[in-house]
């Protein structure tokens, strides 16, 4: 014990220990936060939702994500007849098998037990030349432009090859992208040398970070895509414990992008990929800073997802530690009623469309630009308050 009047003395003598638990900051998720009413409100049909992405025709700021399970020539056509993009994984099985249905439907009946050993086992096929041309052209005849992913890794191999056989938008995607890779095993792919030779534009992801964001766009990435670990069929944030609630991260990034357009005049689109579910989190979305949402499992449950009602996260098949995990979506119907409806629940997951466009018609945002200067109030008890019958009957 410390006598009462030695006690200060000995206090200053001791070092400041700088405990990284003081500079914890707050960081908000979709269930944090609600969007605030302002002064004025519009018709739904004066909402304005098409934008041009990288060159590209939006009519709805929809992109499908690049999992097996949502993702092949057939949707990818069905999605843009309705005005979004989709996204192939160049490392899926539609690059790796020329019909990979038998493949898709193994990975949907197995047991739970089973599962990760039939995932590892379907992705070790080598991925083709002949079959990823071939989807790439697939896409086109459907009438769908061709965004491709692919890690990094496998960036510099596939990027020109794929620009050469006419995919629209390269993506290089991967669990925490950063602006610079360190590695001594071998050389890592460049991205200021690899956007700057790739003929077609390259989009980056995933960050978290409003400065490596910056980076990101420094180094030329077209669009950056924001989140880690968000996904109903990712387990990134239980696994490795990294991550960043949706609304704080595309938040930060969103504020890189509007540094970075005052320091260069080049917009740079900021997609919020993950964690949405319901039409007022796409809403909350682009009020926290998104110009357009990648969706994975909300899409997997359409009929024309290849899934079959799962799906399953793009990390799931590593053989010694996946990241990912099949979940069961379920069939509700077409990708038209998912995004358009009409809707026959009350749960908001579906006509996703029709209610953003009804979230920015109250909130008096004519456009997504408008509705990224809608206010964002912290409000923990919007889910629940005055719900508790609903609660108690679900």
């Amino acid at each position: 014990m410390i006598e009462q009047d030695t006690a200060p003395a000995l206090q200053a003598a001791l070092p400041t220990f700088d405990s990284k638990v003081d500079h914890l900051r707050p960081t908000y998720g979709f269930e944090d936060v609600s969007l605030a009413p302002g002064l004025e409100t519009i018709e739904p049909n004066d909402v304005e939702l098409g934008q041009s992405f990288c060159g590209l025709d939006l009519g709805i700021p929809i992109i499908a994500s690049a999992m097996d399970a949502v993702v092949d020539a057939n949707f990818a056509g069905a999605l843009a007849r309705l005005g979004g993009l989709a996204v192939l994984n160049l490392e899926g099985v539609q690059a790796r098998y020329d019909d990979p249905t038998e493949v898709i439907d193994r990975i949907a009946s197995a047991p739970d037990d089973a599962v990760q050993a039939v995932l590892s086992d379907a992705y070790v096929a080598p991925i083709r030349e002949e079959l990823v041309a071939r989807r790439i052209e697939e896409f086109h005849a459907a009438g769908a432009k061709a965004i491709v992913a692919a890690t990094p890794g496998a960036a510099r191999r596939w990027g020109p090859f794929c620009a050469e056989h006419g995919a629209d938008l390269f993506l290089v995607q991967s669990q925490v992208s950063s602006a610079r890779h360190l590695a001594t095993a071998y050389d890592p792919l460049s991205l200021a040398d690899f956007t700057r030779f790739m003929p077609i534009p390259v989009a980056v992801g995933n960050t978290t970070s409003a400065e490596a964001a910056y980076l990101l766009m420094q180094q030329g990435a077209a669009a950056v895509f924001v989140g880690v670990g968000p996904g109903a069929a990712c387990t990134t944030r239980e696994v490795l414990g990294i991550g960043v609630p949706q609304v704080t991260a595309v938040s930060d990034v969103a504020a890189a992008r509007d540094a970075y357009l005052r320091e260069t005049g080049r917009y740079v689109p900021v997609v919020a990929d993950g964690g949405m579910r319901r039409g007022g989190e796409l809403a909350k979305a682009i009020a926290a800073g998104a110009d357009v949402l990648m969706l994975g499992s909300p899409l997997a449950r359409a009929a024309e997802a290849p899934g079959r009602g799962v799906n399953w996260g793009m990390a799931a098949p590593s053989p010694v530690l996946p990241r990912g995990t099949r979940i069961k979506v379920g069939t509700v119907g077409s990708l038209e009623k998912i995004l358009f409806g009409p809707a026959t629940v009350s749960d908001g997951s579906q006509n996703l469309v029709g209610a953003l466009r009804q979230s920015m018609a109250a909130l008096g945002a004519r456009t997504l630009r408008d509705l990224q200067a809608a206010e964002l109030v912290y409000a923990p008890s919007v889910a629940t308050e005055g719900k508790s019958w609903q609660v108690r009957g679900r």
